[in-house]
């Protein structure tokens, strides 16, 4: 019987574009049985896994939003953003309504919505039928319908501003309406983590919650405290980029939040970070899902979909040793060429971030890692070298995307206790990040007095916006971080800067070395490479080969220029538009703001 509400969910995406009254006339398949189905949960579980259908959709997460969305920041950016390209012009904020992309029936918005029916269903069937109770097995699964809509409209509203608000299953009076303020939505959001947190354990206390593909409180929480700040930040609205005028989402009342709910996920002990940074993402790529360590939740793919490490692993020219994933994998994206130097050499996060290598053409099945070049460094959080899976589906990975972890919680925590408690109320969730990324011999240096010296709010407040940068590039968490401090265009204006620094060896970059010295290590694979430290001047012998490490002359101000359009003020397009395709047939109800 599951089925039934598995198959309704399914209309949902061509209802945004065409629909009949007839449809809606009929009763509803996802009625017919919803006392049997939300009142047994093993028959609800099936109808909440529904929910996550769309993620893995074609058009949907999968192969438009996440390959897309998040790029380009001042860290971040579409390895080939000076190409136009429709699939550029989605990173370097110049889409249209138009864009070949995202202007089908069934893309992002058209799956996000379906994913929204699906809960609405479920959340409607739980209450109804289900008598959903703190500690039951039905009141985990309505908290966890109440999270997985709150996902959906967190990613509609960081990716389109406002938008319809849609908390009840489609009748034929709510067929077509307009957007809504997304304060609105998200004060609802907000209510409704709020009640989710209640209704569903902490990581591990439950076979449900044993999994990071499935939802817990910690996560729960962590996210709450996400959206408070992004509800209570800068952000553009039709009359401008301000923040939220409504009293409930003030800084204030926001902040207080968030801070609550960070601090009660950290005292919980239910999450922590992993040892090391790079066993973290180690863990990842080998698919380590038992919940109550760093990850606190990932949007599941099977095996036959997602392509996280399609896209942004490290790039495999060919099939080889690793993968048969196909050839020219990974390396759609990448970090921008000098963060590589902006970290501090001890900074153990630098080299499991930041790839000057690829892979080269197998012979006999063997790949070699090969230098590119200066402006095209590779994400090295995702490696199909650290799988323990070889891939063989030629169009997707089924490694999943980590939607939130808890360093993110940690650096909510710090942000949100500076600015109602001060700097050293914000220091030790600080100095938990720094502890991990740094090795105990310089602690002292670089986390202790690094950290202590912090005494001003604004001198916390800039360290924790670098802090965020050396984190979670790689992550696309950037560019909503940005929009919300109001410092998307200064970042990318200043990334401009620093990247032709960089190309013309200028102020923090003169020191950065123009050769690379390299020879393969015993293994005959891995390269052992000499040059990129500041200082690595010194030609290391006949063992190794040299490659100039240069980017100049008009490619190189083609390719910084285009981190966004020529033309464009990215302030005035932190959202993409309404594709043509949704405005059409919403029967006049949905029109563009800001000017598209």
């Amino acid at each position: 019987m599951k089925h039934k509400i598995l198959l309704a969910g399914m209309f949902v995406a061509s209802l945004f574009c065409s629909c009949s009254d007839d449809y809606l006339d009929a009763p509803a398949q996802s009625t017919l049985d919803e006392s049997v189905i939300f009142s047994s949960p093993d028959l609800a579980a099936g109808a909440i896994d529904g929910i996550k259908i769309p993620f893995g959709e074609t058009n949907s997460y999968r192969g438009r939003f996440l390959p897309y969305y998040g790029l380009n920041t001042d860290v971040e950016w579409y390895n080939s953003s000076q190409t136009v390209s429709d699939g550029s012009d989605l990173c370097t904020y110049d889409a249209k309504p138009n864009n070949s992309v995202m202007n089908l029936s069934n893309s992002t918005w058209a799956m996000m919505y379906s994913g929204i029916e699906r809960a609405n269903l479920c959340v409607r069937g739980l209450r109804t039928y289900g008598n959903p109770t703190p500690g039951s097995d039905l009141g985990y699964l309505l908290g966890e319908a109440l999270t997985l809509r709150a996902i959906y409209y967190a990613d509609l509203i960081k990716a389109f501003g406002d938008v319809p608000y849609r908390f009840e299953p489609l009748t034929n009076e709510t067929l077509y309406i307009g957007k809504t303020s997304r304060d609105e939505i998200y004060k609802q959001l907000l209510k409704d983590l709020g009640e989710a947190a209640a209704l569903v354990p902490w990581p591990g206390e439950t076979t449900a919650t044993s999994s990071v593909e499935r939802i817990n409180k910690a996560f729960v929480k962590g996210f709450r405290a996400r959206l408070a700040m992004a509800a209570s930040g800068y952000q553009q609205y039709p009359d401008g980029v301000r923040r939220s005028t409504d009293p409930q989402l003030s800084v204030a009342n926001m902040y207080a939040l968030a801070l609550a709910e960070s601090r009660s996920v950290i005292e919980s002990g239910s999450a922590h970070l992993e040892s090391s940074f790079e066993t973290f993402w180690k863990k990842y790529n080998e698919e380590y899902l038992i919940a109550g360590g760093e990850s606190l939740w990932e949007i599941p793919f099977s095996e036959g979909r997602g392509r996280m490490l399609f896209t942004f692993a490290v790039r495999h020219t060919t099939n080889d040793q690793f993968h048969a994933n196909g050839p020219n994998r990974g390396g759609t994206a990448g970090p921008l060429p000098f963060v590589f130097y902006d970290y501090d050499q001890a900074d153990t996060r630098r080299d499991v971030t930041c790839v000057p290598y690829k892979y080269g053409t197998a012979v006999n099945n063997i790949a070699k890692q090969e230098l590119g070049a200066l402006n095209t460094w590779y994400f090295g959080k995702y490696r199909y070298e650290w799988m323990t899976r070889r891939v063989t589906s030629s169009n997707d990975d089924g490694v999943n995307k980590i939607y939130m972890r808890y360093a993110e919680v940690l650096l909510i925590a710090a942000e949100a206790a500076n600015e109602l408690e001060g700097p050293s109320a914000a220091a030790p969730y600080l100095k938990e990040i720094r502890r991990r990324a740094f090795p105990a011999a310089v602690q002292a240096v670089k986390v202790d007095a690094y950290v202590n010296a912090l005494t001003s709010k604004d001198a916390m407040f800039r360290a924790l916006v670098e802090e965020n940068k050396f984190e979670f590039t790689g992550e696309m968490e950037r560019k909503q971080a940005l929009i919300r401090w109001n410092l998307l265009k200064t970042k990318l204006d200043e990334a401009k800067v620093k990247m032709a620094n960089l190309s013309q060896r200028l102020g923090e970059y003169a020191a950065v070395p123009s050769t690379l010295y390299y020879k393969f290590k015993a293994d005959n694979v891995s390269l052992d490479i000499y040059g990129l430290n500041r200082g690595e001047t010194v030609d290391p012998g006949a063992a190794y080969s040299s490659i100039a490490w240069t980017w100049t002359g008009a490619a190189a101000d083609t390719k910084i220029n285009s981190l966004y359009k020529a033309g464009v003020n990215p302030d005035n397009r932190q959202f993409w538009p309404i594709w043509q395709v949704f405005i059409d047939g919403s029967n006049g109800k949905l029109t563009n703001d800001y000017g598209y």
